[in-house]
């Protein structure tokens, strides 16, 4: 009965999406001076895409040239000796966009292969094209001196415009250096825009240029940063008529295979293993606003390996998505922060359940960490009345741990994930002034008695007329459905409401959040913790036109204070923390960025550290200071340093160090090595160590983290590159004293409690991946994966002895071959015009 709602709700969002066909009027145009204009013009010859605008056609497209500062002179002209013209012009295929982008000698441009959607140290010159012309929606194609290509999506923001740059298209382009500038084309064919079918259109467009040895950035239609939205002060390019949305049908079947080697040497388990995977990402066209994309049978195993950590917090790590399809074209996803892609194929609802369930005479054979997921779809687009629909659907199948018995070899399974379903449905619709009102719900479905999750949000966001005053808020209702005993529901409420200014040198928001004592939004988000009420503000004020010795400033203040919205049982202390924090931050004339920072926590009683009912933890307050470096990354050699300290004023006077470095060298425009470390000691740490009979006993210890990661990348060509990835993480737990916690949030010594709750955990990883971009969005992936985790209670004090123990220690290797091979339904169809 679940999944026929699930699929009648879906069929209807199918249904609603193709009866959105009505026009949308024009915006106003709220800026001080009047938008630029291009009137459009259409080609009917054919062009080959190579870069150097030698094609007749040219001659009578549209030019877009008088390029402005955008930083760090804002308003500034561009500097005669380098100019950039381009040129633009559609067809019935596609938009045709080129340029010639001046420069005063050829070493004046900056150039370094970095790969698909890798910006690294490049000039850069890239269209933005707001099709439905609503200041809030608009997609970007940039392309460099070496022909690399990497695109985005711009989405509505509270704060302006957000662009999602893990959004890819398939486009042609061409390029070529000169003596005095480069030469660009572009060729993007309507499969890779969306937009309305209104006979005439008239579309948002700019421009945007950047100089990276200068540090410039210009645009053609002037952008005030001091404005809320880039988009809010685009052109506009007028008079495209009779152009048709094109069938947007394209396959990406992807064929790969495994070896897998790992010394178990156990009776029954092998040490080497093999697989061999087959399916299909589709991409299908709705209608012109909205894209179905699907996964069929995905693979996901040459994502680049989590960043693991020792976790001594009462909250679980939040992990990165590597994976593309969760990341591609998700924004309106992200709205409302309810959804958290890693609980798709993430940890099984019951891993850790089997532990209890054993039999004295048995052990676990085989228990999955992870789901296995069978496929994934969505749905998203926009009307052009604003409409945006968004609807993702995936689905895993159960997941058993396998048990054995010891004496008699028998086995036995038991279910620790049941088959789910997991849906979000998102509409959000766009308002005047850069204004939006949106609706969510995430909803997670589990087949047998175990419980199931919805939630359900409203949004709003609301600008004046001038686009400098917001005010904006969710309501959040959650509901927990089979949770209680006799098959009750739980039922939870949030909130957050904050008002603020979004334009000028002055911004501030004030804000208010609270939850109850039920909320949640676990199951298909990441969440820590509810019961709170909290207030807060933040506020920056920002220099942005150039001086004697600085580029810009920026000033931010922000604060908070929160507390329980219901005591805890057997707790009447409701207050929790509160902070204040400054920072001040500037970028030179060299183009170094230096920052500092002083954060003051008050007295904070710890709800959750404990781990038990009817307890917290009291710290007192804190102080702390900090800042950093950043140099030209424009240069051969960059590097970057932040420093940060905070002492709480404990009886032991804890005190935390952070330090983190990056070091980038680039031996040329094909080959770059990095270093991040970080260095994160903590003295006189006060932490959990442990339940004991009853008893709440804390430690006061040292912890020691380091990491230490090194980037190697090499590119062949701009479509072939290799990159090493090497990471290393240490985290020891130096126990040196425990205490009993006490009822009242304050500890007492503890010398009965002898159990060694040392740590020293290491985690070292490797991803070496190989790529061959053979054809327009097809690739050759090699990768090779090794991986190794340690832990014991011993330490080992030396960092090079602790690192050679390391990899002396079993290891995972994995070898990967992946070959995915791009389809387009209409070049199979017919032959396009240009080459």
């Amino acid at each position: 009965m679940k999944q026929l709602t699930l699929i009648a709700g879906f069929l209807l969002t199918v249904c609603s999406i193709n009866a959105q066909t009505s026009a949308k009027p024009k915006p106003e145009f709220t800026g001080k001076i009047p938008p630029k204009q291009l009137i459009a013009k259409r080609t009917t010859q054919k062009i080959v895409i190579d870069g150097e605008l030698n094609d007749e056609a040219w001659k009578d497209a549209s030019i877009a040239t008088d390029f402005v500062e955008f930083r760090p002179t804002v308003g500034a002209p561009e500097d005669a000796a380098a100019k950039t013209v381009t040129y633009i012009m559609y067809s019935d295929d596609g938009i045709y966009f080129g340029g010639y982008v001046h420069e005063r000698s050829k070493d004046s441009i900056a150039t370094e292969l970095k790969g698909r959607d890798g910006f690294g140290n490049n000039d850069f010159i890239g269209l933005i094209l707001d099709t439905y012309k609503d200041n809030l929606n608009g997609f970007e194609y940039f392309i460099t001196p070496l022909n690399e290509q990497w695109d985005a999506k711009v989405a509505p923001n509270p704060n302006g415009n957000q662009e999602d740059f893990s959004w890819n298209a398939v486009w042609q382009s061409g390029a070529k250096i000169h003596e005095d500038g480069w030469s660009f084309e572009m060729f993007i064919p309507y499969g890779a825009i969306r937009f309305g079918k209104k006979e005439v259109q008239d579309w948002g467009i700019n421009i945007t240029r950047r100089r990276q040895k200068t540090g410039q950035q210009f645009m053609w239609s002037p952008i005030d940063p001091t404005v809320n939205g880039f988009l809010t002060q685009e052109g506009y390019w007028n008079g495209l008529t009779n152009i048709k949305p094109p069938i947007r049908l394209q396959f990406s079947p992807y064929f790969s295979t495994y070896v897998n080697h790992f010394p178990a040497n156990q009776p029954g388990i092998k040490n080497t293993t093999t697989q061999v995977n087959g399916g299909m990402d589709v991409k299908y066209g709705i209608n012109q606003a909205f894209t179905l994309d699907a996964t069929l049978i995905p693979d996901f195993g040459q994502v680049q390996s989590d960043n693991q950590v020792l976790n001594l917090t009462p909250f679980e790590v939040q992990f990165n998505e590597n994976r593309t399809f969760f990341t591609e074209g998700t924004e309106l996803f992200s709205k409302g922060n309810l959804f958290y892609s890693r609980r798709i194929g993430g940890s099984p609802l019951h891993l850790y359940d089997v532990y209890g369930q054993l039999n004295s005479n048995e052990k676990i054979i085989r228990n999955p960490t992870e789901s296995k997921l069978i496929n994934a779809s969505k749905i998203s687009g926009r009307t052009q009345k604003g409409l945006g629909i968004g609807v993702l659907n995936a689905i895993t199948k159960a997941q058993h741990a396998t048990i054995e018995n010891i004496n008699s070899k028998e086995q036995r399974t038991i279910e620790t994930d049941p088959l789910t379903n997991y849906n979000i449905l998102v509409l959000d619709q766009t308002l005047k002034y850069n204004s939006s009102i949106s609706l969510i719900n995430t909803n997670v479905m589990r087949s047998g008695n175990d419980y199931d999750a919805n939630v359900t949000a409203g949004l709003f966001s609301l600008n004046d007329k001038k686009n400098t005053w917001n005010v904006s808020g969710k309501l959040a209702y959650s509901q927990l459905l089979g949770y209680l005993p006799e098959g009750k529901n739980k039922n939870g409420y949030n909130h957050n409401l904050s008002f603020g200014k979004t334009s000028g040198r002055l911004n501030f928001n004030v804000w208010q959040e609270l939850s109850d004592t039920k909320y949640t939004h676990r199951d298909l988000g990441y969440f820590t913790n509810n019961n709170f009420l909290d207030h807060g503000f933040w506020a920056n004020y920002r220099w942005i036109k150039p001086k004697d010795w600085y580029n810009r400033i920026f000033l931010n203040m922000n604060g908070r204070v929160s507390k329980l919205f219901t005591p805890f049982e057997g707790i009447k202390e409701t207050y929790q923390n509160a902070s204040l924090n400054f920072n001040a931050e500037v970028q030179s004339k060299k183009l170094w960025w230096i920052g500092t920072f002083i954060g003051f926590n008050s007295k904070q009683n710890d709800f959750y550290e404990p781990r038990a009912t009817g307890y917290y933890f009291t710290r007192k307050p804190s102080l702390a200071i900090g800042g950093w470096v950043f140099s030209n990354e424009a240069k051969k050699y960059s590097f970057s340093a932040q420093v940060f300290t905070r002492r709480i004023f404990q009886f032991y006077n804890s005190q935390g160090v952070d330090v983190l470095t990056n070091q980038t060298y680039r031996f040329n425009n094909k080959l770059s090595v990095s270093n991040r470390l970080n260095f994160l000691p903590r003295f006189n740490n006060i932490g959990f160590s442990a339940l004991d009979n009853g008893t709440v006993v804390f430690a006061r210890r040292k912890v020691n983290t380091i990491e230490n990661i090194l980037n190697v990348k090499y590119s062949f060509t701009n479509m072939m590159w290799l990159t090493f990835r090497m990471r290393h993480y240490l985290s020891s737990v130096d126990n040196k004293e425990y205490f009993t916690l006490e009822k009242n949030g304050l500890l007492t010594a503890n010398p009965s409690f002898n159990k060694n709750m040392n740590r020293n955990v290491n985690f070292f990883n490797i991803d070496m991946v190989y790529t061959w971009q053979f054809a327009p969005g097809s690739f050759l992936n090699v990768v090779w994966k090794n991986s190794i985790f340690t832990q014991d209670s011993f330490i080992e004090q030396n960092y090079f002895k602790n690192f050679g123990n390391t990899l002396e220690s079993d290891q995972n290797n994995n070898l990967s071959l992946k070959v995915i091979y791009f389809l387009d339904y209409l070049q199979l169809k017919r032959k396009p015009k240009h080459s």
